[in-house]
């Protein structure tokens, strides 16, 4: 399949040919997100020394993790496997190797795996890199993983790489006029609420909708890689939690459980786990950095300052539908007995796909602005807004709040219906605007983003300055 997207991060990349030094990359994302196909792209037409090691487990020992390694630098260099047992030394026969080399890449992929069974691991990457790696004048070195939570404590936060890495790039969901492209030539022919339907579940991570097939509806492909035992999706969600978070994968699939039916505060989800706040402080950042869940702040529209009020939100499409749908499913799908999974008779479905929208639609910002017509470099905040109920003042929440150096505020809609949004959203967002405090002097402006269009009442009333489709964030 051809190649999709990711045109900054491998104009990133190959800045890193144009230096006289060499370079340390680190790459992270969450799984399935297109690391390791992003730099199989990047490395095309280059030499390449590639590593990766086995998926810990409670019985994969350090010499295994060593083994494989070495059999892999063998077969990379051509020279005869080393016996060793000790990182340091691997890392030494591999830096007087590359010495040899004129214009090399390395990579290290899923470093945290490789690393796993030796707590001296890194120290010894350090050493070596200091000692050759650093030295050679055409050496790209790539660390790569899906475990984003250690890669930031051992590495970005690490004092022992203070000064050595060259790049951090987080690889993040594709972009939706990226996403569109998967329909290939079908892609004009496809309504935007069909391509939601996916994008509700994939959202825009890569692999999934790689298994696309866009010549079938929407409804036969969720069927197949959903409900269907062999399907990529019906498994997914176990391989996440038991590849990403081992011992711990319990405790993180509770949190997001207590996720999956909305945003919450850490007040609501300490009190649903019966956990006090400080350890489930560091389960929540962890699930933060490794980018499932997103932690809302909102803030202070006066001086616009971000203010100790914050949620925390699902940010993954999969796992909310899989939780919703599949789990509650999960031994009747097994059996061959679960017949009700068209999309129409699944409960909630509705409901769960409008969360979905307001994903998708908030992880695109940067083109929203251009719809809207506002400069990027004017934004001072924007995100999901709450205002807390106090004696002087209502409780207000707003989809998505915009707010510019010039005295604007953006008051953003996100309706997702099965037909076309009535008039009474302008009454919807006219009670959110009086409840929202906003100090002299500011604009306020409207926006409503939809699916399936809105009646003519709602174009009629003239409230809203922006109203924009889906198809519009498509890029169609």
């Amino acid at each position: 399949m051809k190649f999709i997207g990711r045109k900054k991060e491998l104009e990133i990349l190959e800045r890193l040919r144009l230096k006289n030094t060499s370079s340390m990359a680190v790459i992270w994302g969450r799984r399935r997100i297109g690391k390791s196909r992003l730099i199989d792209e990047f490395l095309k037409k280059k030499k390449a020394w590639i590593f990766s090691g086995l998926p810990p487990t409670t019985t994969i020992t350090h010499q295994e993790q060593i083994n494989v390694f070495a059999g892999q630098m063998a077969r990379n260099i051509g020279m005869p496997e080393l016996k060793t047992s000790d990182w340091g030394e691997v890392f030494w026969h591999l830096g007087n190797q590359s010495e040899k080399e004129s214009h090399l890449v390395i990579v290290l992929d899923e470093i945290s795996w490789i690393a796993s069974k030796d707590s001296n691991f890194l120290g010894y990457l350090k050493t070596e890199w200091d000692r050759s790696f650093s030295k050679h004048p055409n050496l790209i070195f790539i660390l790569c993983g899906s475990v984003s939570s250690w890669i930031e404590k051992n590495i970005l936060s690490n004092t022992g790489f203070l000064g050595r890495i060259s790049i951090k790039l987080e690889v993040k969901e594709l972009l939706l006029p990226e996403c569109n492209e998967f329909w290939s030539l079908q892609n004009s022919r496809i309504s935007g609420y069909e391509k939601l339907k996916i994008l509700g579940i994939t959202g825009g991570v890569p692999k999934y909708l790689e298994e696309i097939i866009p010549g079938e509806s929407a409804e036969k492909n969720i069927s197949s890689l959903c409900f269907t035992p062999s399907g990529l999706l019906f498994r997914e969600y176990d391989q996440i939690f038991s590849d990403l978070f081992l011992k711990r994968a319990p405790t993180f699939d509770k949190i997001i459980k207590i996720l999956s039916d909305g945003s919450k505060n850490l007040t609501e989800i300490c009190k649903d786990l019966e956990m006090d706040k400080s350890n489930v402080c560091d389960y929540l950042h962890e699930l933060v950095v490794s980018g499932y869940v997103s932690e809302d702040i909102t803030w202070n529209i006066k001086n616009k300052k971000s203010s100790n009020l914050k949620k925390f939100r699902l940010k993954d499409n999969y796992i909310r539908f899989y939780l919703n749908f599949i789990f509650p499913n999960k031994s009747r799908i097994e059996n061959g007995i679960f017949f009700d999974n068209s999309l129409s008779n699944l409960s909630g479905w509705e409901i769960i796909l409008g969360y979905q929208f307001e994903n998708l639609v908030i992880n695109n910002l940067v083109k929203l602005y251009e719809l809207i017509g506002i400069d990027i470099h004017q934004v001072e905040q924007a995100g999901p807004f709450f205002q807390k109920k106090t004696a002087k003042n209502s409780g207000c929440q707003i989809d998505l709040l915009i707010q510019t150096k010039f005295g604007t505020l953006y008051v953003c809609e996100m309706k997702f219906y099965m037909s076309e949004v009535k008039k009474q959203v302008v009454q919807d967002v006219e009670t959110k605007i009086t409840r929202l405090v906003c100090p002299k002097g500011y604009s306020i402006r409207p926006i409503l983003i939809h699916v399936n269009g809105v009646t003519q009442g709602v174009k009629e009333s003239g409230f809203f300055d922006k109203i924009i489709d889906f198809n519009d964030l498509l890029g169609e």
